[in-house]
């Protein structure tokens, strides 16, 4: 009997020192997850928003969300701010990533680590009168035509893929590159109808919430105005400059998810296109 107890009383100590052990080794490896926190902006339909229950949806948070899965050394937070506080917060430490439809600019690439793998693609393209359809196909074609683009500010990455291609068409015909004072004319579309100008460069998104949708504030010139999809930009996350592990692990992630479809996939479903078929470099 009392060679049982001893029995019974080692092997409870044993299973005392397997348990603390397991444990102390799980509390060890919870520790070690970093939280990483997320800046996005709130109402970028559809890459990054807030849904109408207040929790963070879109595109690149899909993409973000899936990467997250792959790195479970990593947990991130999602917080959706302003555009200015998610540039201040990155750069100052405060967010260690932010994602915002952001195209890339020498400026950003001075301020933020910016890793190789863009977090997804905005389709840019023309807005032109529908009279001209016969004349205007592509963006070669409308250079031929006339060339007569709305200004763009120069502080606008819209105006270096138009001086992109000129460059790259040197000796061709050209598209005139007027730099405006403003970011944006809201008066765009009313100017290409009225002959001022014959092509406005805008986003695909923005033409079909604009004019193709039945609410937008332009729709009823649907009928009149055409529009031709010019080239897919790809969209960067934007990391804080120390954060160069992090952007590595991205990196390193969001390739597996181009390889096994996940990416493509997140495309059909908020764009109902892979938007990734347009970008062209």
């Amino acid at each position: 009997m009392k060679k049982s107890i001893k029995i019974i009383l080692s092997l409870a100590a044993v299973l005392s020192v397997f348990s603390f052990s397991a444990f102390a080794k799980a509390k060890k490896t919870k520790s070690k997850v970093r939280v990483i926190q997320v800046a996005h902006t709130a109402t970028n339909v559809p890459y990054d928003f807030l849904d109408d229950k207040g929790k963070s949806d879109g595109f690149e948070i899909a993409v973000l969300k899936a990467v997250d899965e792959l790195l479970p050394q990593y947990e991130f937070k999602y917080n959706a701010v302003s555009d200015d506080e998610l540039l201040i917060g990155i750069e100052a430490g405060k967010y260690q990533v932010g994602t915002k439809g952001a195209w890339l600019t020498e400026e950003r690439k001075k301020k933020f680590a910016i890793p190789s793998q863009p977090v997804a693609a905005s389709v840019i393209g023309l807005a032109f009168r529908s009279s001209d359809a016969d004349k205007i196909k592509d963006m070669d074609s409308f250079a031929a035509y006339s060339g007569k683009l709305i200004p763009i500010s120069p502080l606008s990455a819209q105006y270096s893929v138009i001086d992109q291609y000129n460059k790259t068409h040197e000796g061709q015909a050209q598209i005139k590159l007027i730099p405006s004072d403003v970011f944006d004319i809201a008066d765009s579309y009313l100017w290409v109808l009225e002959g001022r100008y014959d092509g406005y460069l805008v986003l695909k998104l923005s033409f079909e919430k604009n004019v193709v949708n039945e609410n937008g504030p332009y729709h009823n010139f649907a009928e009149k105005l055409s529009y031709i999809p010019y080239k897919g930009i790809p969209t960067w996350p934007l990391f804080n400059k120390t954060e160069t592990q992090l952007v590595a692990d991205y990196d390193e992630a969001v390739k597996k998810l181009q390889e096994n479809g996940t990416i493509a996939a997140l495309s059909q479903k908020y764009f109902g296109e892979n938007v990734f078929d347009f970008v062209t470099e």
